[in-house]
């Protein structure tokens, strides 16, 4: 029987937003628009980028380091900000490692667009390491939805197992595992990579 595998994608810096932050940080009446779709259904990169503003403490003249960030959508119940650990250092924010929705407690920042800004509590995260799947590959995988696993995976000459990879399964997902750009380059999954599961807790 041949070893099931699934497609390893690096999901770079992004933010998601309500519709109220679209209209303050783009105008009243603004939409988000697909500029490329994703693999999970539905979702997609828009063709609008806000700018994330971050915290410098040493900084003498107060200057805050600040980055463009991508917006995914379609819009969401909460502003969510998912960085990498480089990123928020380099952004001086703080960022715990949570599943995506798990805001709560987490960092701040500010949010700048063209015609406004809005100042986010919190919402900054690292994204936990995770697979999408149906119910169905769920099933095939013998796995359920919450449960912790180990992944190869078969980089560029950088094999790597990550463990503490939670499964998410939904009707509305495609199977892929999702990492984000530091995880990437540790195991250099650059191009078409794939992982498979090697422990499960």
């Amino acid at each position: 029987m041949s070893e099931l595998k699934f497609i390893v994608e690096t999901s770079a810096r992004h933010v998601h937003l309500t519709q109220e932050a679209v209209e303050i940080l783009f105008g009243k009446g603004h939409e988000l628009t697909p500029r490329k779709f994703l693999s999970q259904p539905g979702q997609f990169a828009s063709n609008d980028k806000v700018q994330v503003i971050g915290y410098n403490k040493k900084d003498p003249n107060g200057v805050r380091p600040c980055a463009m960030f991508s917006i995914l959508g379609p819009v969401r119940k909460a502003n969510q900000v998912e960085v990498s650990f480089t990123d928020a250092r380099t952004l001086g924010l703080t960022a715990p490692v949570r599943e995506s929705g798990d805001i709560a407690g987490s960092g701040k920042c500010t949010i700048k667009g063209p015609e406004g800004e809005i100042e986010l509590e919190e919402g900054v995260i690292v994204a936990k390491r995770h697979i999408h799947m149906t119910p169905k590959d769920a099933e095939d995988f013998g796995v359920s939805n919450g449960q912790i696993v180990s992944v190869r995976i078969d980089g560029t000459g950088r094999a790597i197992v990550y463990d503490d990879v939670v499964i998410r399964v939904s009707e509305k997902f495609s199977l892929a595992m999702h990492i984000d750009t530091d995880e990437c380059n540790a195991a250099a999954a650059f191009g078409t990579v794939y992982g498979t599961i090697v422990d499960k807790k």
